[in-house]
């Protein structure tokens, strides 16, 4: 065998140098597998309706569709199958749909506190008028005016509050509409 000569190295290209080998353990594999089938046993339990604002092509949703209707162990191996189908594809826009979906009760409930809030002030400060007309141009001053002077009349005379609950559906109605 010949001897190679000390600077050797220095002859070796850079490129393959550079290049790196990246390992997969197969747990690893096992782990992205099952989270992809949990992803799709997510979409198999939504509502028709819910599927159509997820962005999937023809052939997965075929296959959910498929197994929204099958029982048991045909169900179990359609849900392989989905998973499968997920791992050819990019599942994050899927994921970003899907927790939108998820969490649209969410952002309703902290759309309600604010309007909650906004009622409240409007009782307890004359201000607040400005912060609504510039929030809802379109708001009838005089019906929430009349609205408000009649919750504290009620809130005064220990009544139902009717009106401060008119408040708030009046309220709502606006931010629905704007």
């Amino acid at each position: 065998m010949a001897k190679q000569p000390e600077d050797w190295l220095d002859n070796y290209p850079a490129e393959e140098e550079e290049e790196e080998i990246i390992w997969v353990s197969k747990s690893e594999i096992k782990r992205d597998a099952e989270i992809l089938k949990k992803l799709g046993t997510e979409l198999v339990e939504l509502s028709k309706n819910q599927l159509e604002r997820i962005p999937l092509d023809e052939d997965l949703r075929a296959a959910i569709e498929l197994a929204q209707k099958i029982k048991r162990e045909g169900r179990r191996r359609q849900l392989q199958l989905i998973g499968k189908l997920l791992r050819a594809r990019d599942p994050e826009p899927i994921t970003t749909a899907l927790d939108k979906l998820k969490n649209r009760h969410n952002q309703q409930v902290v759309v309600l506190h604010k309007l909650e809030e906004l009622r409240d002030k409007l009782l307890e400060d004359d201000d607040a008028f400005e912060e609504v007309i510039t929030l809802y141009p379109h708001t009838d001053r005089q019906q929430l005016r009349t609205l408000v002077r009649n919750a504290k009349k009620e809130k005064a005379a220990n009544k139902p509050p009717k009106s401060y609950r008119q408040i708030f559906q009046y309220l709502k109605e606006l931010s629905e509409s704007a």
